[in-house]
């Protein structure tokens, strides 16, 4: 074997130690050196869990030498902070949950535990998910493994680093606008977004609780695909989880897409576009029309208006969750004198900008007198949204368009001008604010080296086809081949 341990994909892993290869403990312990020798410049973690991850390997090489087997036996994975882990502190990269242990495991965690995942550590995150660039954080700002000196993107920027920069085999991410997607096409990585409800969001420290889901960052769609079928089906914890059935969806990667009708909005392809992301995805879509896909140009009327639909939904829907942080219950308390004071004191300093800007964005679309006219009518305006959606997918079996007007940006470019950090998502909100599905698949590098995302839509619980489709390009191209080399920790 001529790879480096941390290099290997889940899937590969798993068939190696299956093998006795080498062991799960050795596994983990290449990708804890990794972590040691480049977290320091990368900034991906902000919570490694070494002695833990140490513990489950050997519990995996255990269960591994009695003949048992399982899913991820002894495959070390990292999770988002805003996934409630027992025992390990979990901060939403906020200031005012600084030092909270939650006394309970997310069900998505819990899922990839009970299949014999190894935990890694918490990687960054804008703070509370409200972001694009992983700039939000709390604490500290994650780097491009491509370029040090750019974003990874957001909001699970640390996670995507983590799996781009190989101190992760793939983690877990959250998706509320695009903070799956955007990351996986800045790290040159899959991002998969399930459909809403497809996985349980107990444990999700919540955002924007009509919006959020748990995703998956991958080095292949494989990988995605296995995590995936791990993690989907209804818990009794969440009751916006769906009761669905949950196929094998590694069973729908095949390399075959003759007859898929591919859908090319016309409103996904805008003016001031970076030159290099449309010519590297309209490659993507000949590519798979050459494999025998039809295209079919089509039209989503209504992607106009997804931006100001989402910064009125989310924002609203955030204020409601985050007022639960008063300086009483649980987090950061400033410990004044009255509870007013208290409460004030606690958030004005436990919260960031960012947050404290959607907190107030939301509170007024909520207030009275302007409820209806600008929470209410932005619902309706998502329903149109969603009928767009509806309607295109009667024609087509998937939809093709980038994931991102540009390549990942220079760290600062940005923090001044909030409303144009916003246009980030502009091609990824639609999906969240209709419940469909997306991915990211890595399609080419712009002249700075930087990697291009193609994104590709499904209608809701649509991921078999997806993942199809995925899988085929990524099969018949390397761009997903190409990794980064960052600069490792200076030593004194």
């Amino acid at each position: 074997m001529t790879e480096a341990l941390y290099e290997l994909t889940i899937h590969d892993a798993l068939a190696d130690m299956r093998r006795g290869e080498f062991t799960a403990v050795e596994l983990t312990q290449a990708l804890l050196e990794r972590i040691t020798e480049l977290d320091g410049t990368v900034k991906a973690y902000l919570t490694v869990t070494a002695e833990r991850a140490l513990d489950q390997a050997a519990a995996a090489d255990a269960r591994r030498s009695r003949g048992e087997d399982a899913p991820l036996l002894g495959v070390p994975l990292a999770i988002k902070d805003v996934l409630a882990t027992k025992g390990v502190r979990t901060t939403c990269g906020s200031r005012i949950l600084e030092n909270f242990v939650p006394p309970y495991t997310a069900t998505a965690v819990a899922r990839l535990e009970e299949a014999g995942m190894v935990m890694l550590g918490k990687t960054n995150t804008d703070e509370f998910a409200m972001g694009s660039s992983t700039e939000n954080s709390g604490f500290f700002t994650t780097r491009n493994p491509w370029d040090l000196n750019r974003v990874p993107g957001g909001s699970s920027g640390g996670s995507a680093a983590a799996v781009a920069a190989q101190e992760a085999v793939a983690a877990l991410g959250t998706d509320t606008g695009g903070s799956v997607r955007l990351p996986a096409s800045y790290c040159g990585i899959v991002g998969l977004k399930p459909s809403y409800g497809r996985i349980s969001r107990f444990g999700l420290v919540a955002y924007g609780s009509s919006l959020d889901q748990v995703g998956i960052l991958a080095k292949d769609v494989r990988d995605a695909a296995l995590l995936l079928t791990i993690m989907a089906g209804h818990d009794r914890c969440d009751s916006t989880s769906l009761s669905h059935p949950v196929p094998t969806y590694t069973s729908a990667l095949i390399d075959d897409v003759k007859g898929l009708r591919i859908g090319l909005p016309k409103e996904y392809f805008i003016e001031g576009m970076q030159p290099e992301v449309e010519t590297a995805v309209r490659a993507a879509v000949s590519h798979l029309e050459s494999m025998g896909a039809r295209i079919v140009p089509i039209s989503l009327p209504n992607t106009d208006k997804a931006l100001p639909v989402y910064y009125l939904v989310a924002p609203a829907e955030a204020s409601a969750n985050l007022a639960r942080y008063d300086g009483v219950r649980f987090g950061y308390s400033a410990g004044a004198g009255s509870m007013f004071e208290n409460f004030r004191q606690s958030r004005g300093y436990g919260f960031g900008p960012e947050v404290k800007r959607r907190i107030m964005l939301g509170t007024y679309a909520l207030s009275a007198g302007y409820y209806d006219a600008y929470y209410l009518k932005a619902q309706q305006v998502r329903t149109l949204i969603k009928q767009d959606f509806e309607r295109a997918f009667e024609e087509v079996d998937v939809i093709a368009c980038p994931v991102a007007p540009t390549t990942a940006f220079k760290i600062g470019e940005k923090a001044d001008n909030p409303l144009e950090m916003y246009l980030s998502d502009a091609f990824t909100i639609t999906l969240n604010l209709a419940g469909m599905c997306g991915i990211s698949v890595p399609c080419g590098f712009d002249q700075n080296n930087l990697p291009i995302g193609l994104q590709l839509i499904g209608p809701h619980l649509g991921e078999e086809v997806v993942l199809r489709t995925a899988y085929a390009y990524e099969r018949t191209t390397t761009w997903h081949e190409r990794r980064p080399n960052p600069a490792p920790v200076e030593q004194s």
